[in-house]
């Protein structure tokens, strides 16, 4: 007996029409709209494309009511505790987690293309020192196309792994070049002695008139925090690579255009968590606050509390909130003032009935926050480390869509 599943399109005065529902690997059966075109000379119209799947990807789910994230089918807490950054982006471009001989030559390959071009140096002198951070990455990575015109060719599988790695390997430094450049502090050249998030650590806070030496414990957990962050599915930013992908555009400007999209107040909101607890202030504030934000007739919200997809549980948040205990406990944070506001806002959401009723629990950016900030990392680079980690899985898709032998470019509806 077959056990296909069929689904019957009814328009008035028409015949029907029946369509196989392809099986996925995880989630719910979709309708391939694609077919409707070519059977019926219709296109489907949906607007919120939160309900519609926009390719088939082998590389993330998420499963919303679980509250789990799979990379390649791997529970992400598992890869927490087993694997270090690198392993994961091995993970989600190789599909299979990598055995000791590659780990150590992906590392090998990662380690040589490091070093960004000298002349990117002069590149960041043309930006304002109080530029915003995510805008003068925006243009930077987009301007590694020009440094790097061998990797702009990704007609082979063999050019697209150019790209993947050039790309992984240059953010760390992107990115502290970005902070570096915005307090007025001389670049740090990269180790060759220093793992590949011990490096950015070091590239961030290092100064050649002192030694710096990463902290291992800070290292671990700034490496679960890219982790978590790695990939996330079809969001906004990876839909945008997808598309920007689909033209043949090389690596870099199709990071770039990510970026763009993760700048945007809507994404990455562990800066705005930071802003809140600033205005809050002091704890006689609190009460006064969460009462606020549980009335829905106030337009006051909590940023960091509250999630569309995951609306009961997220193991990430469990992994993210130990983690910042962690991380306090190590610096000896527990009672700054910040922080014990934080844990104190936490504790009185959990509690308050009306956020338990509408599900306002805290968030990854919540203590995703909490940890960034503890590390010395100021809330304007926090969208910066959020790029840093989803550079991985961004390149994952690229390369995924360009080694789909349907891909085209992708277009529009004629419907207006």
């Amino acid at each position: 007996m077959s056990t296909e599943c069929i689904a019957t399109l009814i328009i008035s005065g028409e015949a029907p029409e029946h369509f196989s529902l392809p099986a996925p690997t995880n989630g719910e059966e979709r309708l391939d709209l694609r077919i409707l075109d070519a059977m019926i000379a219709r296109f489907a119209r949906e607007s919120d494309v939160e309900f519609a799947a926009s390719c088939a990807s082998k590389i993330s789910f998420t499963d919303g009511d679980g509250g789990d994230l799979l990379y390649r089918g791997y529970p992400v807490e598992q890869l927490v505790d087993h694997c270090d950054f690198l392993e994961v982006v091995y993970l989600l471009m190789d599909g299979e987690l990598p055995n000791a001989m590659q780990k150590a030559g992906f590392e090998s390959v990662i380690r040589k293309h490091v070093p960004v071009h000298e002349q990117m140096v002069r590149l960041y002198e043309g930006f304002r020192r109080d530029a915003d951070p995510m805008a003068v990455m925006v243009g930077v990575v987009g301007a590694l196309s020009a440094f790097h015109p061998e990797a702009a060719d990704c007609s082979t599988a063999g050019q697209r792994s150019l790209g993947f790695h050039q790309t992984v390997a240059k953010m760390p430094a992107i990115v502290a070049m970005a902070y570096k450049y915005s307090i007025g502090l001389p670049f740090m050249r990269p180790r060759a002695d220093l793992g590949y998030t011990a490096n950015f650590l070091y590239m961030m806070f290092g100064t050649p008139c002192e030694e710096y030496t990463p902290n291992p414990v800070l290292v671990r957990a700034l490496d679960t925090l890219l982790i978590l962050h790695a990939d996330y599915c079809q969001d906004a930013s990876t839909s945008t690579l997808r598309m920007a992908g689909s033209s043949g555009a090389s690596p870099f400007a199709c990071v770039s255009a990510a970026i763009a999209c993760v700048s945007g107040p809507s994404q990455g909101g562990g800066a705005a968590c930071i802003a809140m607890l600033e205005e809050i202030g002091d704890v006689s504030r609190i009460a006064e606050f969460i009462a606020r934000a549980g009335n829905g007739n106030d337009s006051l919200r909590l940023p960091g509390f509250g999630q569309p997809v995951h609306r009961e549980f997220d193991r990430r948040v469990m992994l993210m909130r130990k983690l910042s205990r962690d991380v306090l406990k190590e610096l000896g944070l527990e009672n700054d003032r910040l922080f014990r506001l934080a844990l104190l806002v936490e504790k009185t959401a959990l509690e308050d009935p009306c956020f338990v009723e509408k599900r306002l629990h805290p968030n990854l950016d919540f203590y995703s926050g909490i940890v960034l900030k503890a590390l010395g990392i100021p809330p304007s680079m926090f969208a910066c480390i959020l790029a840093l980690a989803r550079t991985s899985g961004w390149i994952a898709h690229w390369e995924e869509t360009l080694g789909d032998p349907d891909c085209r470019i992708a277009a529009m509806s004629r419907i207006g």
